[in-house]
């Protein structure tokens, strides 16, 4: 009877790693989740399907399209596509259990139909951290959110990048003091900048009826440069009397004053007027992070303020602050770019290979070197010795002990270096004096 074999493929917009990769990308999330949680921020994990009505509370459109339906029965459910919406019914059904400041990480996939293109997945791990305020939210915390970015990023290897902040009613006051009371389109445009150029902003901006004075103005004000503490003087010196525009650059003002008191150097984050982002969602400040040396990879960790959190399912006002990493889609841009690169082939420390006969010996002195901490495999196959090396060699593993006749007779290991080809013969104590 034959069998029908299935050619073995995943979707597109999914990925899958190799060992060495997936090791490369466990260590990464690893030091995300390690700087979170040195920040006191709690781990939570929600449910990766959800209720549709529950995902598309706040209304439908580009979302809609986007999640993934899944049927089972009359049930009407869906996958998660952010963590920020299943934080929301989280902060809401669990209100009366928490306690505030809440202060949540969460690192898990979400899932998007996103077009099919190279670098973007429908399938993908995002690391968020969020503070929730019950009722308020004091500015010092938009001040600590930069200092866990600056932490995370040095810890992934990195020294030159820069953390971008804005404050949207900095923006929205600005617009309102020219009577564009609607400036959405405006920012719109504007968020664009660094994709079509100042020339084809401009003419955006055109299309909404706006007059070539304020234009000119708008132009002029989102190319306001200079150091941190220039740009909030020339902002001061605008001497505009808007009630958002001063609240907000007050706001600004306080940000940087805490974020230097915090340790993140000058030279890591920078006031831009250019930056908007979440139209729809974001209320006060507002960040983007790019690798100073890569700016082709665009903005790898982004978030800001927002004035409720889950407003679509309690009365509580729930106001909040949060960045998202975009892991893989930041793992598959530094691998393609040769940025960073697996090394890794294997976790195993030494490898323990028996002679013939001597298989209890060599599980006995796994267990014993596990029990100290190290990371220890056996090899259980026959064959020739060099084809055993070869084994470890391929996997990159340091060490390998010998155990035959004279070993456990002597109750020592053979212990061979595989990168020099020294071996020595040590005992117990000896051994793991070296693998420390």
């Amino acid at each position: 009877m034959s069998i029908n074999i299935v050619k073995p493929s995943i979707l597109p917009g999914f990925m899958e790693l190799t060992p060495s990769n997936q090791i490369l990308f466990n260590k990464m999330m690893d030091t995300i989740r390690r700087n979170y949680e040195k920040f006191g921020f709690l781990p939570i994990d929600t449910p990766l399907i959800e209720k549709s009505e529950v995902l598309l509370a706040k209304g439908g459109g580009e979302t809609e399209k986007q999640i993934y339906k899944v049927v089972k029965g009359d049930a009407d459910m869906s996958l998660r596509f952010d963590l920020t919406v299943p934080l929301a019914r989280y902060v809401a059904q669990h209100y009366s259990e928490l306690s505030f400041p809440y202060r949540r990480y969460h690192i898990g996939k979400v899932y998007r139909g996103e077009r099919n293109q190279k670098g973007r997945f429908r399938e993908f791990y995002q690391a968020d951290i969020d503070i929730i305020g019950n009722g308020n939210l004091d500015i010092i915390n938009d001040a600590e959110i930069p200092s866990v970015i600056y932490s995370t990023f040095k810890d992934l290897g990195f020294d030159s990048f820069t953390i971008r902040i804005n404050n949207r009613k900095v923006l929205s006051g600005f617009f309102a003091s020219l009577g564009i009371d609607d400036s959405t389109n405006v920012l719109r445009s504007v968020d664009k900048l660094e994709k079509i150029g100042i020339d084809k902003v401009k003419a955006e901006i055109k299309e909404f009826g706006i007059s070539d004075e304020n234009i000119d103005k708008i132009l002029d004000f989102i190319s306001i440069r200079g150091t941190n503490d220039e740009t909030i003087e020339k902002l001061k010196a605008l001497n505009i009397q808007n009630e958002k525009f001063l609240e907000g650059l007050d706001e600004l003002d306080k940000v940087v004053h805490y974020i230097r008191i915090f340790g993140v150097p000058e030279k890591n984050f920078a006031l831009d007027l250019t930056i908007a982002r979440g139209l729809d969602y974001y209320t006060g400040t507002v960040y983007e992070t790019k690798l100073n040396d890569y700016p082709s990879i665009g903005s790898v960790c982004s978030g800001g303020r927002y004035d409720d959190l889950a407003t679509y399912y309690t009365s509580q006002k729930l106001p909040g602050v949060g960045i998202s990493i975009g892991l893989t889609r930041l793992f598959y841009q530094l691998t393609e770019a040769e940025i960073i690169k697996s090394s890794d082939y294997s976790l195993t420390e030494v490898m323990v290979i028996p002679m013939e006969g001597y298989m209890d010996y060599a599980i006995e002195a796994s267990r014993n070197l596990r029990d100290a901490g190290i990371f220890t495999q056996v090899y259980f196959e026959g064959g020739k010795l060099g084809k055993k090396f070869n084994y470890a060699d391929k996997l990159n593993i340091p060490y390998v002990i010998l155990i035959g006749q004279e070993e456990a007779e002597q109750r020592k290991y053979s212990f061979r270096d595989m990168k020099s080809g020294e071996q020595k013969n040590l005992t117990f104590d000896e051994v793991i004096k070296c693998l420390r």
